[in-house]
């Protein structure tokens, strides 16, 4: 039987997609939630990320104990995470225990969020802050989302701050989450060897009680800064660089284009920045990426190298960028298609790569596109694409930010 996609919305907006496979043997059930750091105020920064953490702290029906007991004892891949603009739950299985990971996904996300559990998670929250602010790079990527983002919510900390968080009360979170966790603010992703119509009769049972909020994200764009930032510490013994500028939007079809672009000019490895900075030593690391949020994107990049190097560095990253389109042969374009056509393939082998991509799809564009028309869209990118990309985005302005060893007196 070949693979089928099924979607279907309960009365109250909760939505469910799903990709069967009856030749897979595992199966995936993920949780998506509209709701991140870009989705806070800002004295409520930080409460998207510390109310994952809270949904593992029990239930009416389970304690943080039984949560974490029947999930191994499913033997799941399971987990949460949180960014801009989601919250995830999700879970990869054999199919014979998917039901149960459903089960456990409905209840935990109707947590009981007790004082106690808030109080207590509340210090491992701060703690996690402090242990990130130890990371020069951690240090230097939150300073240029806030300087490139400025006054917009896209700049707000995921962790939120040391400020934010002790501040932060179980009746905001309450208020946040009755808010946020409505269900027509959530995608239920399925993949693998399932029966649909028993997944949504379950859920359906489990959260077909739920009330919507009517809830909107706010779609205000910013507005791009061309800034520069250094800061300097005495613990660190490399410089450190970010740069950040506009690039596609999650809802363009300009994306791929500028993920090919990304792999032909930033990849870890056989890009323009690992032979001209890698591999000659000049730098420890120097990528760039394509992130594409929710009607609106941006280029980042990245490089730390021994602060003897950093001119030389930070030359060759602006060359490399400001030549992107010179020299643009289909040999190099094909060679990054190839690369991200493999990952994606393997990636997509996988009930869980599956049900990662159907849920953000569903999510961003709100409808469902097969393995095999994304790579036919990755494929597609020629040289020329990618030229009539950089005359929109050509990767100004540029917000950037260093970090280097502070010189001591």
């Amino acid at each position: 039987m070949p693979i089928e996609f099924k979607q279907t919305q309960l009365d109250n907006g909760l939505t469910i997609v799903a990709e069967t496979n009856p030749d897979a043997h595992t199966a995936a059930a993920g949780f998506f939630v509209k709701a991140g750091s870009r989705d806070e105020r800002q004295k409520l920064m930080g409460v998207s990320h510390f109310l994952e953490h809270m949904m593992f702290k029990g239930t009416a029906r389970r304690s943080a104990a039984d949560v974490n007991r029947e999930f191994d004892e499913i033997g799941a891949n399971y987990n949460a995470s949180t960014s801009q603009e989601t919250t995830t739950y999700y879970a990869h299985v054999l199919p014979e225990h998917l039901e149960h990971a459903i089960d456990l996904w409905t209840d935990m996300l109707r947590p009981s969020l007790q004082d106690d559990d808030f109080d207590m998670e509340k210090k491992v929250i701060l703690e996690e802050i402090g242990m990130y602010e130890d990371r020069p790079f951690w240090v230097v990527y939150e300073q240029a989302m806030e300087d490139y983002f400025q006054n917009h919510t896209l700049g707000h900390r995921i962790l939120g701050t040391n400020h934010s968080i002790t501040d932060l009360h179980r009746n905001h979170m309450r208020d946040y989450f009755n808010e946020r966790y409505s269900p027509d603010n959530i995608v239920v992703s399925l993949a693998g060897k399932l029966d649909f119509n028993q997944c949504v009769d379950q859920i359906a049972k489990a959260c077909g009680s739920w009330e919507r909020t009517e809830v909107a994200r706010d779609y205000a764009p910013p507005t791009p800064h061309a800034t520069e930032q250094l800061l300097t510490r005495e613990s660190v013994n490399m410089h450190y660089i970010i740069g950040i500028c506009p690039g596609p939007s999650a809802q363009s079809d300009d994306r791929y284009p500028a993920a090919v672009l990304s792999t032909i000019l930033g990849d870890s490895e056989g890009s323009r920045l690992y032979w001209k900075l890698i591999d000659p030593g000049l730098a420890d690391e120097a990528e760039l990426s394509h992130q594409p949020f929710d009607q609106v994107g941006v280029y980042m990049y990245y490089a730390s190298c021994d602060p003897q190097n950093a001119e030389r560095v930070e030359e060759t990253l602006d060359h490399v960028f400001d030549t992107a389109g010179d020299d643009l042969s289909s040999d190099e374009v094909e060679r990054a298609v190839s690369k991200m056509a493999m990952s994606m393939t393997l990636s997509g082998e996988k009930p869980l790569g599956r049900m990662m991509a159907l849920g953000g799809q569903w999510l961003y564009l709100n409808r469902y596109m097969p393995l095999e028309d994304e790579l036919r869209r990755v494929q597609s990118v020629s040289a020329g694409k990618i030229e009539a990309l950089l005359t929109t985005f050509n990767f100004h302005p540029r917000t950037v930010v260093r970090m280097t060893p502070r010189v001591m007196s």
